[in-house]
């Protein structure tokens, strides 16, 4: 917002000014009474973002200043959807009571709201952790912190100063918000901005925040601590309150685990799929059959991040194993996870302070399962030799506390009683039987008034403004005695309202017995909350635990489910996958049997070059190949009957073809950069999938760039790699290349129909299909009948395109057979045949295959 002169302004909106300018890229919530209003530039922005009515307030000037305003009981909506789109919202309170006040209310910023501090249950996912990430510069290397402030998560780590590496650490995060100092100057930060949606914020103090020390003192590298430092005077100064459950660094390093890229992950479709960006479909929809919220996240986290050390795969393993060979004890304990509440967010609100007394229940029903499935897990440790971690206490004071206070149907707010139980604390329990006798008083007092007067529709009610008053119909007055103590407080339409002195004395104690009472509910509540807290690094602990016995269970279950198999892992470059499967297309297909293939690469095989006609399934058997490392090296059982891998450090896809409209980069050019990351970055070690590389070019420069590309991986870098490609003269590399085999995914033509096997055999292909599949896709006949003519001249090797004299240059139109094999093609048809080549019709949907049928006929049909 502009600087503003505020001399003209009233005195509040003087205020509103000041705290403003403090707040410059938030949206300032302001309180006034029952609402939260917002002024000038950000009226509008809430106003055109949230589809509220924008208006003016008199604030001293001759204009109205712009305002909207939300209602402060359901603001929690509005400042979602706001911080959806990536705005930050500044809280402002009133920090003094109105009737204590000398002149304008004391307000001020209580909280900052931005995506990546968001504590509230119903603004964030609760199987996606909400990280917020920082970077640290250092004359040769960046620091990189990311902290969940829901579940207290910190991580830090140590990246050689290369832009590109930082960038896919901070995206492999999946944060919501980056923060960094003023000076930090890196094409990166608009990338993340502009590119992938991350709110970029600003922090330039690195020093230590006292009350924080603790969090880095295991750190010996003073680079880690600046960077965690950073983050925390972020965080503090932002949420202005004690955030002791943000737990102590954990450093690690980039190269304890399996690397993927940010491609590399969205290709293969790890956490939502292509193209809906949708949960369902993707690998971690298969593979997440989880009871509790925490186990959700960590099964999320491994797949970002599968392991490459064999023993702790080996560890997940033997513990899948034993919930498999025992499912009884699995089901028991299976049965118990699904009464156990999300205790890392839990632990995470107490602490915050914003934890009510319906908190408190689910972690009281959270810690009554956990003694027995401590038991449960014991006994699989003793019978199936398994080692699963039981360094977790049961926390039975815990539990009897939470038993003996926290009234079971206790309301959500905490100001209105209701909380504590009956028997918990003696002076709590004095107030409520005042209270309780005096409401029994004013019912004998109805009675009794009743007898006297004669009138049955007396009644006693009450209301904020005159309290308890005794009603008497208009119909009814002349049956008042006249010696009575009523004094007329209120006259209504049909009735009359009177209050006594007997009944008002009675009203003081028990307003005052009910207000008493309520006050030190809160007050006992408060106190157990922060008893609670005592308790929380060990809840925390027990937290991690029973997220990774709920990961492993549902391994298990996938596993078991699905036909996987325990893998084994050598320390050869030897893959020896039998009867293999795509875990997830299996999954979705209904009424069709998958179609198993094998995949080989022994000692002597390094590089698969894969033929078949489109739609045959190459682009799934490569993706199957990836996946199955994936679920190998996270601890899941695999999709086959058998399955020898060794230990993987990264893999690099490129599949799909598709421009990059956001940084305006044609497919071509995004296919040689992807292809590039993997040639600069890949190892021995890693795993290459490349589909149809080179079809974003012209045909010469497609086949000469594969080709060479293929000889780079084979000399060079001798990754295992499966390269799949349209350009069948590269199968004769096999001859000059030791370790490169050939294999197709076959078809069958049988009278000109073509049908898919998608069995995968050693051997080039004999020939492509795009014919045949054009007929699938129903073009008109005459069209195919023509492609027919021109591929058999081609073949002929008499020329690689026809002559001018081969066709009358003037003849549009489609003729008989004869005629057809010699007529022309106009600019139009020659672009249908080019784009019928050049698409995959099976990375198509359905819906897409037929959109782009549809605009091909519209364009043969606007040439005639």
């Amino acid at each position: 917002m502009k600087s503003i002169d505020k001399s003209n302004y009233t005195p509040m909106m003087r205020q509103y000014l000041t705290i403003k300018e403090q707040y410059n890229d938030s949206l300032l919530f302001f309180r006034l009474g029952d609402f939260y209003e917002l002024f000038f530039d950000d009226a509008h922005t809430a106003s055109e973002t949230l589809e509220i009515a924008l208006t003016g307030r008199e604030a001293g000037t001759k204009e109205r200043v712009p305002m909207c305003g939300v209602p402060y009981h359901s603001a929690e909506g509005y400042i979602q959807r706001l911080i959806d789109y990536g705005f930050k919202v500044a809280i402002c309170e009133q920090v003094e009571d109105p009737k204590e006040a000398k002149g304008i209310v004391k307000r001020d910023v209580v909280r900052l709201i931005t995506p990546g501090t968001v504590m509230e249950n119903g603004f964030i996912d609760e199987r996606t952790n909400n990280f917020i990430t920082t970077i640290t510069e250092f004359e040769t290397n960046f620091g990189v912190a990311y902290c969940d402030l829901t579940t207290g998560e910190l991580y830090v780590s140590l990246l050689d100063k290369n832009e590109k590496r930082l960038l896919d650490e901070v995206l492999s995060v999946q944060g919501k918000e980056l923060v960094v100092s003023k000076s930090f100057d890196h094409e990166s930060i608009d990338t993340l901005k502009n590119h992938y949606g991350l709110t970029v914020s600003y922090e330039s103090e690195i020093s230590p925040v006292t009350g924080y020390h603790n969090l880095t003192s295991d750190l010996i590298d003073s680079r880690l601590t600046a960077t965690i430092n950073r983050l925390i005077n972020y965080l503090v100064n932002t949420q202005k309150r004690n955030l002791e459950h943000i737990q102590k660094a954990k450093i690690y390093s980039v190269h304890e685990y399996l690397k993927m890229d940010v491609y590399s992950k969205r290709n293969l479709e790890i956490s939502e799929t292509l193209r809906s960006k949708t949960r369902k479909g993707s690998l971690l929809w298969l593979v997440d059959q989880s009871q509790t919220a925490m186990g959700g996240r960590l099964i999320k986290q491994w797949l970002d991040r599968p392991l490459i050390d064999k023993q702790a795969i080996s560890r997940r393993y033997d513990i899948v194993q034993a919930f498999i060979d025992d499912f009884i004890t699995r089901e028991e304990i299976k049965k118990s996870l699904k009464n156990v509440y999300d205790l890392e967010r839990l632990v995470g609100r107490i602490s915050y302070g914003t934890a009510n007394a319906r908190d408190l229940m689910q972690l009281k029903s959270s810690l009554s399962e956990i003694p027995f499935i401590k038991e449960q897990l014991k006994t699989l440790n003793k019978e199936q030799k398994t080692d699963v971690n039981l360094d977790f206490d049961t926390f039975d004071p815990l539990f009897d506390l939470l038993d003996e206070s926290i009234n079971e149907e206790a309301p959500i707010s905490l100001k209105d009683g209701g909380l504590i139980k009956d028997g918990f604390n003696e002076e709590l329990d004095k107030l409520r039987d005042a209270s309780t006798n005096g409401r029994k008083w004013i019912a004998e007092l109805v009675a009794k008034e009743k007898e006297r007067t004669g009138i049955k529709s007396l009644k006693v009610g009450f209301n904020k403004v005159f309290g308890y008053y005794i009603e008497i119909r208009k119909t009814n007055m002349h049956l008042l005695p006249e010696d009575s103590n009523y004094e007329r407080k209120q006259t209504l339409t049909n009735s009359e309202r009177f209050i006594t002195p007997e009944l008002k004395e009675k009203e003081s104690m028990i307003l005052g017995a009910d207000e008493k009472a309520m006050s030190l509910e809160y007050e006992l509540f408060v106190s157990i909350r922060d008893k609670v807290k005592q308790y929380m690094n060990e809840l925390q602990k027990l937290a991690k635990r029973i997220a990774e016995i709920d990961a492993l269970i549902s391994f298990s279950l996938v596993s078991e489910e699905n036909r996987f198999v325990r893998p084994k892992l050598t320390d050869k470059r030897h893959v020896d996958i039998k009867n293999g499967r795509h875990p997830v297309v299996e999954k979705v297909m209904k009424d069709s049997v998958y179609v198993e293939n094998d995949v080989t690469m022994d000692g002597n095989t390094d590089l698969l070059l894969i033929t078949g006609p489109n739609m045959s399934g190459k682009s799934t058997y490569m993706r199957q190949m990836a996946l199955t490392v994936i679920l190998a090296q996270v601890g899941c059982f695999v999709p086959a009957d058998s399955a020898t891998l060794p230990i993987f450090d990264k893999i690099f896809t490129r599949i799909g073809a598709s421009d990059d409209l956001i940084s305006g980069q044609s497919t071509f050019m995004v296919e040689m950069l992807e292809a590039n990351n993997a040639i600069l970055n890949a190892t021995a070690d890693s795993l290459i999938i490349f589909d149809e590389i080179g079809r974003g070019t012209a045909t010469y420069d497609g086949m000469a760039l594969a080709q060479s590309i293929i000889e780079y991986i084979h000399e060079n870098i001798k990754a295992k790699t499966m390269f799949s490609t349209h350009y069948h003269e590269l199968t004769n590399l096999e001859e000059s290349l030791k370790r490169l085999k050939n294999v197709h995914v076959k078809a069958k033509e049988d009278n000109g129909e073509l049908t898919f096997l998608h069995k995968v055999e050693f051997g080039p292909t004999d020939k492509s299909y795009g014919i045949q599949v054009a007929k699938l896709a129903e073009l008109p006949v005459t069209l195919i009948k023509r492609s027919e003519a021109i591929l058999k001249r081609l073949e002929s090797n008499k020329e690689s395109v026809l002559k001018e004299d081969d066709y009358n240059l003037f003849s549009l139109d489609f003729g008989t057979e004869e005629e057809t094999a010699l007529s022309p093609l106009s600019q139009e048809e020659q672009e249908v045949l080019e784009t019928l080549e050049n698409t995959n019709i099976f990375e198509l949907t359905p819906i897409e295959a037929m959109n782009t049928l549809y605009k091909l006929q519209n364009k043969l049909k606007s040439n005639k």
